[in-house]
């Protein structure tokens, strides 16, 4: 991996697992204007999903790395080495991908998740999606969010980047707070990575300060 500069557009790699709604949103943000990234590659772990072709009608390099072809998370990483070798790419995104990676030192601090809640409640192995909206629906929270993090050996544990709030309505159903939360993410997720960029992001043990 090569270090983000000012010089150049800051560089990543998508990795997805279903529908591809993360991607479009960062499609859309740098279409925009407002988000100056270019994406290169996108992995996903499974073949017949959306997120597949919506990569593929960007024109962006796909690839498909299952479970079936790298069992382990030491093997799923080595296959994602291979297809990120070429692209010089600064930052890793997981956007809804399951399958657990091995973190290599090159990728310290370079690889970010989005989950939808504000952790480190619900989340960890089998808390994705619509599950998570059922957790806190289930347990009387009054408020929930996203959060965009740092990932590190751990199901949804690294550095908290940043996080926004929603507020849980008295008649919400999964789908209706899922919605919310995740217009939160398609804000906060941007956000994070125009922090990234800006090198306004330094990792303090568990912390992540951001500088002015």
């Amino acid at each position: 991996m090569v270090s983000a500069d000012e010089s150049r557009r800051l560089r990543v790699a998508v990795l997805l697992s279903g529908s591809g709604r993360t991607l479009e949103n960062l499609l859309t943000h740098r279409e925009r204007g407002v988000l100056e990234i270019d994406i290169p590659v996108v992995i996903s772990s499974r073949r017949n999903v959306r997120g597949v072709e919506v990569a593929k009608n960007a024109g962006i390099i796909t690839h498909v790395v299952t479970r079936r072809d790298a069992p382990t998370a030491e093997a799923m990483s080595a296959r994602i080495v291979a297809h990120l070798a070429p692209q010089g790419i600064d930052l890793i995104l997981l956007a809804g991908f399951l399958s657990q990676l091995e973190i290599l030192p090159a990728w310290e601090g370079r690889v970010m998740n989005v989950h939808p809640s504000l952790l480190p409640l619900f989340g960890g192995r089998g808390l994705f999606g619509t599950r998570v909206h059922e957790a806190v629906l289930a347990s009387g929270m009054k408020v929930t969010g996203c959060t965009v993090h740092f990932v590190n050996a751990d199901y949804d544990a690294g550095p908290i980047v940043l996080q926004r709030c929603v507020a849980v309505e008295e008649d919400d159903t999964p789908e209706s707070l899922g919605a919310r939360v995740f217009a939160a993410e398609c804000q906060a997720y941007p956000e994070a990575i125009r922090l990234f960029a800006a090198n306004r992001l330094v990792i303090e043990g568990s912390r992540v300060r951001i500088l002015p």
